[in-house]
């Protein structure tokens, strides 16, 4: 059966034993186990990882169904799970193991998973997705959050940390708890103390700047750029990075031109392409030619060089590459 996250509690079933929980909002999924679903299921809480317990199915089946006599009831906790497990889980549910509950925790699975299929048509299974966070779920989170504290602060500090939490559900929940930290000993919070307490200027990674660059963002590889301190280390980093990444395109696009099922390249790609990069990855595809991106490896080439050589200006020639240079690279070919 399917269930959305607000209706859990709703759909809550004594006799369901075994959940789905997948997604990318990895902090909402913690926020509803921790504060649903552990306070209504069993305090003698047990962790597996997929890969721990396919290397050792027996030891998992004997941990399971043995019965300890100082413990009526059992959660077992599995993250990262995948098609791979699902005959264990189909043997588990043939079992009928009483007083165990299971929570399988997984990525994102797309429509052709067998164990995203195998529950949501399950009677005797619960599966709820958890989609990203947009801005208005994230701001009523972090007024709950200050009203229930009891801290005042202004709109513009709350507008400020769910922006630079880039709608990064836990990464926002980190910053919060600094603040309520900071808050125990210091009466005024203004905005320059948050700027400085979170620290999230330097949030913005390399990975990241150049992802918005290669899809031609020019709003966001601005915001990037103006909100980094680009030390000579992080110059170097763009450089390797940007590299790697231009030269991983150019492989898929050459495997596009003799096979045309992009899903299937991406899913035979070494080293595998993890699931949050494919999005970005075929954007990136679709905007640039083969011919674009060649041009691009030859710039980034004589960009490291460039910054080599000059390190004590590798700021200002990175900042003249990614912005002065933006139209004319991208009109260039």
């Amino acid at each position: 059966m399917i269930a959305k996250t607000y209706e859990l509690k709703n759909k809550f079933d004594v006799n369901i034993n075994h959940y789905l929980l997948y997604g990318s909002n990895t902090g909402l999924m913690n926020d509803l186990i921790n504060n649903t679903l552990m306070p209504i299921f069993s305090k003698n809480l047990y962790k597996y990882d997929e890969n721990e317990i396919l290397s050792n199915e027996i030891h998992f089946m004997e941990a399971i169904t043995n019965k300890s006599f100082f413990e009526e009831d059992k959660l077992i906790i599995i993250d990262k799970a995948t098609d791979k497990i699902l005959n264990i889980v189909e043997e588990i549910i043939k079992k009928k193991i009483e007083n165990v509950k299971f929570i399988l925790k997984a990525n994102v699975l797309d429509k052709k998973s067998k164990l995203r299929n195998f529950f949501e048509k399950s009677k005797l299974t619960l599966i709820v997705p958890f989609y990203d966070d947009n801005f208005q779920t994230l701001l009523i989170l972090t007024q709950n959050f200050f009203k229930k504290k009891k801290i005042k602060i202004s709109n513009q500090i709350v507008n400020f940390i769910i922006k630079k939490s880039k709608n990064n559900r836990a990464a926002l929940n980190n910053e919060l708890g600094k603040i309520e930290s900071y808050s125990l000993t210091n009466k005024i919070i203004d905005f320059d103390k948050i700027k400085i307490l979170i620290n999230l200027s330097d949030d913005w990674d390399m990975s990241e700047l150049v992802d918005q660059y290669l899809t031609k963002n020019k709003t966001n590889t601005i915001e990037i750029v103006n909100e980094n301190s680009l030390t000579d280390d992080k110059c170097i980093v763009f450089t390797r990075v940007f590299l790697a990444k231009l030269k991983r395109l150019k492989k898929l696009k050459l495997s596009l031109e003799k096979e045309k099922n992009l899903e299937q390249i991406l899913l035979k790609y070494k080293p595998p392409i993890f699931w949050k990069e494919k999005e970005t990855i075929k954007i990136q595809l679709k905007k640039l030619s083969l011919k674009e991106i060649n041009f691009f490896i030859k710039e980034a080439n004589n960009l490291e060089l460039t910054v080599k050589k000059n390190p004590k200006i590798s700021n200002q020639l990175l900042n003249n590459f990614v912005l002065k240079d933006f139209d004319k690279i991208s009109n260039a070919i």
